[in-house]
């Protein structure tokens, strides 16, 4: 395992405060790269089917919760119905940039999303565009069959929506 996140760029085992490859720990710095050859395409999908019922459920919360505002705000709060067909994507990044790095889906399936240079945690910012991607991809027949495909013949398994974001789903072990 030379040169790989659990060994130094000599083979021996991560310690000290340099060890020649890494910087020290400081502000902004995630720990050592994590391997991302542990990713599941199969997990994934089955994530997301859990995640699309999470996802409704979160629409149906989000939806009474903006209904007894406008009562309370004599309706004036109803302009916050726009923000409904974006559910999805601030569901991801709630959980997804939240101190877990997963979906509800992806804790369920021991998946976790990381930086895929550093390990380190993903921000919500980055999680609600890389959620916005894969549901671009997804509207599209087109987009979402090259993001497949390009995630089936990657032997990390991450998608096309993931190298644009530089983030790996990854298995939580």
């Amino acid at each position: 395992m030379a040169n790989s996140w659990q060994t130094g760029p000599q083979g021996a085992p991560y310690g000290g405060p340099y060890q020649g490859a890494y910087p020290p720990a400081g502000p902004g710095w995630g720990g050592p790269p994590v391997r991302v050859a542990h990713g599941s395409l199969s997990r994934r999908f089955m994530a997301y089917l859990l995640d699309i019922v999470f996802i409704f459920g979160f629409s149906c919360l989000l939806w009474l919760a903006i209904s007894f505002l406008g009562v309370i705000t004599f309706g004036v709060a109803w302009v916050l119905y726009a923000i409904l067909p974006a559910s999805g994507i601030l569901y991801s990044a709630i959980t997804v940039g939240g101190p877990r790095q997963s979906t509800l889906g992806m804790r369920m399936l021991g998946l976790r999303a990381v930086r895929a240079t550093t390990g380190g945690p993903v921000d919500w910012i980055t999680a609600s565009v890389h959620a916005l991607l894969f549901y671009l991809a997804l509207s599209t027949f087109l987009l979402w069959l090259l993001d497949i495909g390009i995630g089936v013949v990657r032997a990390d398994r991450r998608m096309g929506h993931d190298l644009v974001i530089d983030l790996a789903v990854v298995r939580d072990i």
